[in-house]
């Protein structure tokens, strides 16, 4: 899935310049050039394809290893729930 996402963002990226669009002078719903509605619709795209890539092709092993406890003690960290940085509670 992730070559899936790379070819999208390169497909995103060529179809960004819109050189085609700069002399016309076109109104999209009557009060919105054209130039103007494409990149609407590309940020709309661009912002699809990203949380298609966030849900779909992020790699597991980030969240394996974030979620991993890494510590010598067992102990899991001074910023667990019910407690602050400096080590005392929070309540």
């Amino acid at each position: 899935m992730q070559k899936v996402v790379w070819i999208l963002a390169l497909l995103l990226l060529v179809l960004h310049q819109d050189f085609w669009a700069w002399s016309d002078r076109t109104l999209v719903l009557g009060f919105l050039p054209i130039g103007l509605a494409y990149h609407l619709v590309f940020s709309l795209a661009a912002a699809g394809l990203w949380l298609a890539a966030v849900k779909l092709a992020w790699p597991s092993e980030i969240e394996a290893w974030a979620d991993a406890v890494d510590e010598p003690d067992g102990a899991t960290g001074a910023n667990d729930a019910g407690s602050s940085p400096s080590g005392g509670a929070t309540r």
